[in-house]
């Protein structure tokens, strides 16, 4: 794969369809596709006949130009807006290949905009996330990271990070200047400070913006012939999970993915919790007890006023939330729960629903107002927050300062944007050192 290769790419979609766009960037993409239709000057759109080199009509559609820098890629690009057919299509890939062009490789398009500066690693993974984006809530998170705003608060660290080496930097080596202040630490350690608590806050941020992105992981728990297959199955809608009276058909732990209000919410179906000889069962118990421990919430289900179960023990530093089942067969209830419910009647299942609900609000309301990020930057801030940590616990200044240097880079390492920084420049727009 060649920088300089000019690349084209189908960029809607799988054909048959009403329109198909095939994108053409690189430094030849005017030359080259200018022998098959006659382009606009400069930045245009027009419709034209896209002809073989031969002259044989390919098909009439609309051309589309975007010189360098201005386009997606930062390189000269076309689109061509062709009827979606697949013969007119390949017909008209056929042709860009004998021009000496070649067909783009995944995510190709993207990668020459993030290496000429139109975007950065934030964007572009904001970008991607846009395009897998499922619900309503996963777009908005997308949408947020893709825009630049949470690149504008990395960035917005690091310069921060930058200055205040470049006032540690001149006190060391220009304390003789009149132009520099005597003693910067009161200024510097309380504005880095206050950027270390801004990390930390948006370490959680991610955290939470991780549950909107790959789903709110919500386990059904409890003994067996609880009703925990049926309520997953209550929920979901459809047959999922088989229900018998026969203790322990659950032996796996079952999924299904629900959009609740515009979140993802993933339901998971466990075994029952109980003590067992059968090996199979064991197994189904284990699997059980780890998806409890990794869940968002736990929904521990028990039949109303049933005697207390080895599931009583279950251990998860998620909330659990008590819900009594088989309402309809215990209309009095002797136990408080925080609902209860009956899959035969229905009763009860709104309930959960907004229980759910609300957790998972929670979990979105606790999402930064600049968007979050995924767990890559999570790790780069939290060594970044070590650092910091360093250089607040005092000692020599130098050793100081360069704590601060290894938080911007690693700050710097979550854009892509790791560069050898010139503090001189900023200490002399700064101080005039040297006037």
């Amino acid at each position: 794969m060649a920088a300089t290769d000019t690349i084209f790419a189908l960029s809607s979609g799988a054909t048959p369809s009403g329109v198909a766009v095939v994108r053409v960037s690189g430094k030849d993409a005017f030359d080259a596709t200018g022998r098959l239709v006659a382009l606009p000057a400069g930045r245009g759109m027009v419709l034209r006949s896209i002809r073989r080199r031969n002259g044989e009509l390919i098909d009439r559609g609309l051309v589309l130009t975007f010189p360098a820098p201005h386009s997606f890629t930062g390189e000269n690009c076309i689109e061509f807006q062709v009827h979606g057919g697949r013969a007119v299509v390949a017909a008209l890939q056929d042709e860009l290949l004998s021009l000496g062009l070649r067909a783009a490789e995944a995510g190709e398009f993207t990668q020459r905009a993030f290496s000429n500066g139109k975007l950065d690693l934030v964007e572009v993974e904001g970008l991607g996330d846009l395009i897998s984006a499922e619900t309503e809530m996963q777009r908005r998170l997308a949408i947020e990271q893709s825009a630049g705003g949470l690149s504008a608060a990395y960035h917005d660290w690091a310069e921060r990070l930058t200055r205040c080496r470049a006032l540690i930097e001149a006190e060391l080596d220009f304390a003789d200047e009149d132009d520099v202040p005597g003693s910067v630490s009161d200024q510097v350690w309380a504005e880095v400070a206050e950027i270390q608590s801004e990390i930390l806050s948006q370490i959680r941020a991610t955290e939470s913006a991780t549950r909107v992105r790959d789903g709110f992981k919500v386990v059904i728990a409890g003994p067996p012939n609880a009703g925990k297959s049926s309520f997953l199955n209550a929920v979901a809608a459809r047959d999922v999970a088989i229900v018998t009276d026969i203790a322990g058909t659950t032996r796996d732990v079952l999924h299904v993915d629900l959009d609740i209000e515009g979140f993802l919410v993933r339901f998971y179906d466990t075994a029952g919790l109980r003590e067992t000889d059968d090996v199979i069962e064991q197994e189904g118990v284990r699997r059980a007890r780890r998806a409890v421990a990794e869940a968002d919430l736990v929904l521990l289900l028990s039949e109303i006023d049933s005697p207390p179960e080895q599931s009583d023990d279950v251990e998860s530093t998620a909330p659990i939330l008590a819900i009594g089942t088989k309402s309809d067969l215990h209309p009095s209830a002797r136990r408080s729960y925080d609902a209860m419910i009956s899959t035969f009647t229905g009763e009860g299942l709104d309930t959960v629903r907004k229980l759910v609900l609300d957790r998972v609000r929670e979990n979105w309301n606790a999402v930064s107002s600049v968007g979050a990020g995924r767990l890559r930057h999570a790790g780069h801030l939290r060594r970044a927050s070590l650092f910091l940590e360093e250089g607040l616990s005092g000692g020599p200044l130098d050793l100081r300062a360069e704590s601060l240097r290894l938080a911007a880079e690693e700050i710097g390492r979550i854009t892509g944007r790791v560069d050898v920084e010139d503090l001189l420049d900023v200490i002399f727009s700064e101080f005039c050192i040297g006037k």
